[in-house]
């Protein structure tokens, strides 16, 4: 993996309030529009982004103002728009590639692993490939198959890739502008259910770094470590165990890859016990990447053994059984209490 850029220091050059309380899908629109406007080498391409601002909107007014040379409607072929993006990249560009939905990505899946991944590594590190792929994932709006998926250990797997997922508007500005900045490809994933969440976002603060997780909700009792769309629901949870004394950590883990074992790893040391939560399935999920990290590096600090709360092992179900498949409140507080009252030779997922 290559070295990740110093960006702590980075800093928006927009002109507008530097305080607003948005929707993530508008921190995101605003992170395109800084970006644009501060670097003639941003380019962003896509289905629908221009005129019509893209299926959720994100991209909405940015070719009014930009024009269609810098916001690009691209034809209904993602293999050929990142084959595309990878050739401007070669070139010195900074492109945005936006994929309509998670499951519409696999058709460039191929031009991701053979060359968005491979080529600063092939070219010893002389050939940058400053390139951004946005990827609206997980489930939450009643999509069907095609639109859920929770698809990040694709990603993940692929060496020469950097995953970020944001899961509040700030982080969706400040992570994003950081993708766009870095010399090395970001795969983004955007958590669709949470475009309508609001927060407030600071235009003028220091971008944060690629590979930082942060605690969202301290606690000695167990830590929950999630990221994107399930950071809500552990909060949720956290919120709820207090009725049975429990008084649970969060961890957000927003960098997938680069991966925080130092954060991750003080927090599991401080309260001995971890739950990994994922909309994901269980089987070869991410939860069993950070289940096993946690266990190499926390396994004297360990009162028992980590467990994951995930999706079921099977393709993503109708819209009117999603939230059967998806993690809830209560599936994660039956979780915690097997960490405190269960045999702790006993592990897996639930």
């Amino acid at each position: 993996m290559t070295a990740i850029a110093d960006l702590g220091t980075t800093r928006s050059t927009c002109t507008a309030s530097d305080f607003q309380q948005v929707t993530m899908s508008r921190a995101l629109n605003l992170a395109l529009q800084d970006a644009l406007a501060g670097d003639d080498r941003v380019h962003l391409l896509g289905e629908d982004i221009g005129t019509l601002g893209g299926v959720f909107r994100v991209t909405d007014g940015l070719a009014a103002t930009f024009g269609d040379s810098r916001v690009t409607d691209t034809p209904l072929a993602e293999a050929g728009i990142l084959g595309t993006a990878v050739g401007m990249a070669m070139y010195g560009l900074r492109p945005v590639v936006e994929m309509q939905f998670d499951a519409f990505a696999y058709p460039a899946f191929e031009q991701l692993v053979s060359h968005v991944a491979k080529m600063r590594n092939r070219t010893r590190g002389a050939l940058p490939m400053p390139l951004t792929i946005r990827i609206p994932y997980g489930g939450g709006i009643g999509g069907v198959e095609h639109h859920s998926d929770a698809s990040e250990a694709y990603y993940t797997h692929t060496p020469g890739l950097h995953v970020v997922t944001p899961a509040t508007a700030a982080d969706a500005y400040g992570l994003l502008r950081a993708a766009i900045a870095s010399d090395d490809p970001v795969v983004f994933l955007e958590p669709k259910g949470l475009y309508w969440s609001k927060g407030e976002i600071d235009r003028s603060a220091a971008l944060p770094r690629l590979g930082e997780a942060v605690v969202r909700r301290t606690g000695p009792s167990a830590t929950l470590i999630t990221y994107g769309p399930s950071l809500p629901v552990c909060l949720e949870a956290a919120e709820a165990a207090q009725a049975e004394g429990w008084h649970l950590e969060v961890v957000d883990l927003r960098s997938l890859v680069p991966f925080d074992d130092a954060g991750v790893c003080a927090s599991v040391r401080r309260t001995g016990r971890a739950v990994v939560v994922h909309e994901a399935q269980g089987f070869s999920g991410f939860g069993a990447e950070v289940a096993a990290r946690v266990s190499e590096r926390c396994f004297h600090h360990l009162e028992a053994p980590v467990l994951r709360v995930t999706g079921f092992d099977i393709p993503y179900p109708p819209p009117m059984l999603e939230r059967y498949h998806l993690p809830d409140v209560d599936r994660i507080l039956d979780t915690v209490a097997r960490l405190q009252w269960e045999d702790s030779t006993q592990g897996g997922t639930t």
